[in-house]
C-alpha cells in the first residue's frame, strides 16, 4: 500500500483529490493538509512514501517543502502538482529534486499513476513540460536576487529583508534596483510581476 501525504489549500480540491486517491486499490491518503507549514510535522507524523504538494499554499510553499522534506525524511517521494506549467516553475521543482511534476488538470488515473512511479524511484514529469523548460528562458536574477525579490513579493520591505539576511539597508535597495533592471521593469511591483508570470518565483 502506498502511503500518501496531500497538501492542497482548496479544500473542495482537497476533498475531491483525498476520495479519489482513497479509491485506488494500492493507496491509503494517510494525511492531508491546507498549509504549507503543516506539512514537515505531517510528514513526521505520518511517515508517508510519497508527498503530493501544491506549489502555491499560504505559509510554505510546497517546493521549499520539497527541499525539506528530502532532508529530513529522505524515504518519502515528491509529487508537484500545480495549476502552473510555466518553463521556470518546472525548472525551480527540478533544482529542488523532487520526483515529479504534475498539472492539476490532468486526470486522475495520470495522477495515480505518476504517484506509483515515483514511489518505485522513477522521475516523472510531463511530457510537454519537459519540452516546455527547454524552450523557456533562463532566470537571469541570482539566488541572492531572488531571495531578495521574494521576500519583496511577501511584502518586506528594504529593512525587514536586510535585517533577515543580515545586510545593509543600501544592499537590499541595490538588488533589488538590479532586479528591476535585469528584468526590464518599471519598479518592483512589475519585477515580481515578471518573475512569477516566468514561474521564477
Amino acid at each position: 500500500m502506498i502511503r500518501v501525504l496531500l497538501a492542497e489549500d482548496v479544500q473542495m480540491v482537497r476533498g475531491a483529490l483525498v476520495a479519489l486517491l482513497n479509491l485506488e486499490p494500492d493507496m491509503e491518503v494517510v494525511a492531508s493538509v491546507a498549509n504549507g507549514d503543516e506539512i514537515i510535522p505531517a510528514v513526521g507524523l505520518n511517515k508517508p512514501d510519497v508527498a503530493v504538494l501544491d506549489i502555491d499554499l499560504p505559509g510554505m510553499d510546497g517546493l521549499s517543502a520539497a527541499v525539506q522534506i528530502h532532508e529530513v525524511a529522505p524515504s518519502t517521494r515528491t509529487l508537484i502538482l500545480t495549476s502552473l506549467g510555466r518553463p521556470g516553475t518546472l525548472r525551480r521543482a527540478l533544482t529542488a529534486r523532487v520526483n515529479g511534476f504534475i498539472l492539476k488538470d490532468a486526470p486522475i488515473n495520470q495522477l495515480a499513476d505518476a504517484i506509483r512511479g515515483v514511489s518505485v524511484g522513477r522521475r516523472v514529469i510531463d511530457s510537454q513540460l519537459a519540452l516546455t523548460a527547454w524552450d523557456g528562458d533562463e532566470c537571469p536574477l541570482t539566488p541572492r536576487e531572488l531571495e531578495v525579490l521574494r521576500m519583496a513579493a511577501d511584502g518586506a520591505d528594504a529593512m525587514e529583508i536586510a535585517g533577515s539576511l543580515y545586510l545593509s539597508v543600501g544592499t537590499i535597495r541595490n538588488y533589488l534596483t538590479t532586479v528591476t533592471m535585469k528584468l526590464e521593469a518599471r519598479n518592483r511591483i512589475d519585477a515580481v510581476r515578471i518573475a512569477r508570470k516566468a514561474g521564477w518565483l
